[in-house]
């Protein structure tokens, strides 16, 4: 019963997709202000359940392609404003897994224009959209338009924009409106997605994890030479007191609250804009700062020098702190806070970049500041509450600077991080995968001879024996740069995947010396105008290149039309293709030709031409691509599949297919296909 139904969809989608389909029609007007000024506005009917989008871009840019529009003839006008738009809702789309704004069965646009030239009789203008249902999406496409200022004016929009650009003039592109985070629906008009449930529960998780790992990084910070002494001096401050306990329960929780009220002014920033923080983490020179201050506090924690506040500050505080009662206390912790600052401000450190460098924007700052207050303020309050504690607790000694020097260490790990960071998104190809893994196989390594006492620093004292617990700690840094050490060579080091740029971004990709081609096997070179696609099968982006290609390997050819913002396309490749019996053919018996319908990149000025189907001008790669699809298959939905042989002729037999989630079927197919080349 499955097997039918699967293929009478099937049949249904070939019939539907077995034509040129044009989901909208286009109608402009003009509205006369005044002699020289105009609104120009542009009204789109779309078949139900069809949707074009808006001219603003999606969250982080990704989505579907927007709308826009691009004006000519501009030496007789100018524009006036944003091109306004109306009808555009937010919704979350299954085909784009994520919240687009979009247009159903009608669109609005407005564009204000100043006259500079009385004689202007029309303005031509080219839209340029993407139109989808829920299962697929047309490739995006120009539509030619004219307002006419002169009712009287005969003219066809496609000859005169033809013109222009036959010309070489460059079109003026209308400004879009602001971009806007998308909201979702309340709950009274939609029904909470599941996915967005487990969005939410993913979410939740990833805060727990922050605050759990800056909770330990605050009691770590309490071993510290700036941390540690102030225990007993403290506690036995409040235990002589009247209230004391209380007095020190409270000293602990004001230390919490410290540094919890140092994250909130980063709520500020994310009210501005909801992105900021992924600004921040993108972007290179915030996170060479970042690497310049971690480096600065490794060598302040390896004892070069201190950083501290100024004496100043610390006294003024340290004079509001007798004041007695609840602000006495709070300016106590307040103290403490500071004083200490040369030990917590690295960590500190740590904690803002590491967060910065994450989704959960502010609010994720505050648990890990919560954490880390949690983990520095609460013991003392504990010590407060039961004093005789205090008798198990170590003498102080040369283990404190031991602890220092070891978070020194871990600081100048993660600085190369950061660096490596900026490095991803300017791709200087300064800190590649094996010089990350490189640097961090010295640092563990020179933490491992430290801790075994054969590197000696400024603060640590004369000749000691080791104890246990220093010896295992060496041990388990002994142990992970070993672990490092293989991934230079193309090891995937799974322990910290994340960490170290992708294996893409190195110098052997694939291990020193080879280069991974289909079927996973190690050789020297890749075919002529061949690179590798996902899931490392050998792909063409050209179409005669690859026909070239497979006639030379006596191969069938198998045409994938395709688009970068399909995203049926994507599940077929992750979902389909990467089963093991589709890969093995697509890596094995044929030639796979990938032709991306909405590559914007633009055609030589000869190889440019007029369709002969469409009777559109041609001037993209993806325009090529795409007329090619519609010349020949009458079809212009994506994501599309042919086979034909190395001259470029339909295998006799094999009908063409579009997206086909069975892999039992899609096999079938290739299979068929294959058999029928031989």
């Amino acid at each position: 019963m499955r097997k039918l139904l699967i293929a009478l969809t099937a049949l249904i989608s070939l019939q539907v997709m077995g034509q040129v389909q044009d989901p909208t029609d286009w109608n402009t007007s003009v509205k006369k202000i005044s002699d020289t000024e105009y609104v120009l506005i542009t009204d789109v009917s779309i078949e139900p359940g069809w949707h074009v989008y808006s001219q603003t871009k999606g969250d982080k840019d990704q989505g579907p392609v927007p709308t826009e529009f691009n004006f000519f003839g501009t030496e007789g006008f100018e524009l006036n404003g944003i091109n306004e738009e109306k009808g555009t809702y937010a919704e979350f789309v299954k085909i784009w897994e994520m919240d687009v704004y979009q247009f159903a069965n009608y669109a609005h646009f407005e564009q204000k224009i100043i006259l500079k030239n009385p004689d202007t009789k029309y303005i031509p203008v080219e839209a340029y959209f993407m139109v989808c249902d829920d299962t697929q999406c047309l490739p995006p496409a120009p539509e030619s338009l004219i307002f006419k200022l002169d009712e009287n004016i005969d003219v066809v929009p496609d000859d005169v924009i033809n013109a222009f650009y036959d010309a070489g003039e460059e079109p003026l592109k209308a400004e879009a409106p602001a971009a806007r985070s998308i909201k979702k629906k309340s709950d009274k008009h939609e029904k909470k997605d599941v996915d967005s449930d487990e969005d939410e529960e993913e979410s939740d998780k990833s805060l727990w994890t922050i605050f759990l790992g800056c909770l330990v990084a605050g009691i770590l910070t309490l071993a510290t030479p700036c941390v540690f002494p102030m225990i007993p001096m403290t506690v036995s401050f409040f235990t002589k007191q009247a209230g004391g306990k209380l007095q020190g329960i409270l000293y602990g929780v004001f230390i919490l609250l410290i540094y919890v009220l140092f994250s909130l002014p980063f709520h500020l920033f994310e009210s501005v804009s909801p992105d900021i923080f992924n600004e921040f983490s993108t972007n290179p020179w915030l996170n060479i700062f970042f690497f310049v201050v971690f480096i600065i506090f490794a060598i302040s924690f390896f004892g070069a020098f201190e950083i501290t506040m100024p004496n100043s500050l610390i006294n003024k505080v340290d004079k509001a702190s007798n004041v007695g009662g609840l602000i006495g206390v709070f300016f106590m912790a307040l103290t403490l806070v500071l004083v200490s600052f040369s030990c917590t401000g690295p960590v500190i450190g740590a904690v803002l970049g590491s967060v910065l460098s994450t989704d959960g924007g502010a609010t994720a700052l505050t648990a890990g500041m919560a954490g880390f207050g949690f983990g520095l303020g609460i013991p003392f309050a504990l010590f407060a509450i039961f004093p005789s504690w205090m008798n198990s607790l170590p003498k102080s000694g040369g283990w404190l600077n031991t602890v220092k020097v070891f978070l020194g260490f871990l600081e100048l790990a993660f600085a190369f991080k950061f660096l490596s960071n900026a490095d991803l998104v300017m791709q200087w190809h300064l800190i590649e995968r094996e010089i990350f893994i490189a640097i961090w196989v010295a640092v563990f390594g020179a933490l491992a001879l430290y801790l075994f006492g054969k590197i000696k620093l400024p603060h640590d004292g004369p000749d000691q024996n080791i104890s246990v617990g220093r010896m295992l700690l060496g041990l388990c840094s002994l142990v992970f740069s070993l672990y490092l050490l293989p991934g230079i060579w193309g090891a995937p080091l799974k322990l910290i995947s994340g960490f170290p740029p992708p294996s893409t971004y190195s110098e052997s990709p694939y291990g020193v010396g080879y280069k991974k081609v289909g079927g996973g096997t190690a050789v020297a070179e890749l075919p002529e105008h061949a690179h590798l696609a996902v899931h490392d099968i050998i792909a063409f982006d050209d179409y005669e290149e690859g026909l070239a290609y497979a006639k030379k390997v006596n191969k069938p050819v198998l045409i994938d039309f395709t688009g970068w913002a399909c995203v049926n396309c994507r599940k077929m490749e992750e979902r389909v293709w990467a089963e093991p019996q589709i890969l093995q053919i697509l890596k094995n018996d044929v030639v796979l030709v990938s032709l991306y319908v909405d590559e914007k990149k633009a055609l030589a000025k000869e190889d440019q031409y007029t369709s002969d189907a469409t009777q559109k001008r041609i001037r993209s790669v993806g325009n090529k691509w795409s007329d090619l699809q519609i010349s020949r298959y009458q079809v212009n939905a994506q994501p599309y599949y042919a086979l034909v042989d190395g001259n470029g002729n339909d295998l006799k037999g094999v009908e063409q297919i579009g997206y086909t989630p069975d892999v039992d079927e899609y096999e079938e197919w290739l299979k068929e296909g294959v058999k029928k080349y031989k």
